[in-house]
């Protein structure tokens, strides 16, 4: 980092050197999960690159929905298991403000839970187990489109899911996948 001397009250730092401030600051996040730990762990993570990023947490789908209801989240980053995370999916990604929705999951890391995810409207699917990347992928959500941000989740989680289910884990509905891959390569 260089700095630049103007006089020893004020100084400059050269902007250069520095780490690109995060999209995160100044936006509202709402984090819902059944494991405090897991939510504890999240906050660490997005406040250690963005400081001025509010997050409210709720570890039940009442006080989520609630919290939903009565203020504007600019990104919701949802569990699936314990929480009713497709319900309130459905909740942020209706009306005429949809919120850019996360799915983080562990116990629910399924072809299944992937479709439905998609099919309800959330913009990207995390295993937990992916905590310590969440800053630039939740970055990414919030910066690009729907199509880009899908192909990386799908290089994320292609692996896991072809060592777990084999390399054909998408065969139960060709016609679904084959439509998905259409619709994110229209859409850079």
């Amino acid at each position: 980092m260089e700095i630049l001397y103007g006089d020893l009250a004020s100084f400059k730092i050269k902007r250069s050197n520095i780490v690109k401030e995060s999209i995160l600051n100044n936006k509202r996040i709402l984090a819902v999960d059944d494991e405090p730990d897991v939510l504890e762990v999240l906050t660490e993570e997005i406040l250690s690159d963005a400081p001025r990023c509010q997050i409210d947490t709720a570890t039940s789908y009442e006080k989520a929905s609630e919290l939903l209801i009565s203020w504007t989240y600019d990104l919701v980053i949802l569990d699936i298991m314990g929480v009713r995370g497709f319900d309130l999916l459905r909740l942020a990604s209706s009306g005429p403000y949809p919120v850019p929705t996360v799915m983080l999951t562990a116990h629910a890391l399924s072809p299944e839970s992937f479709k439905q995810s998609i099919e309800i409207g959330a913009r990207a699917y995390l295993p937990k187990e992916r905590l310590g990347s969440v800053v630039p992928f939740l970055e990414d959500v919030l910066t690009y489109e729907y199509g880009h941000v899908w192909r990386r989740v799908l290089r994320l989680i292609e692996g896991v899911f072809v060592k777990q289910w084999g390399a054909y884990w998408r065969t139960s509905d060709p016609a679904f996948w084959e439509k998905f891959e259409q619709k994110i390569a229209d859409k850079k």
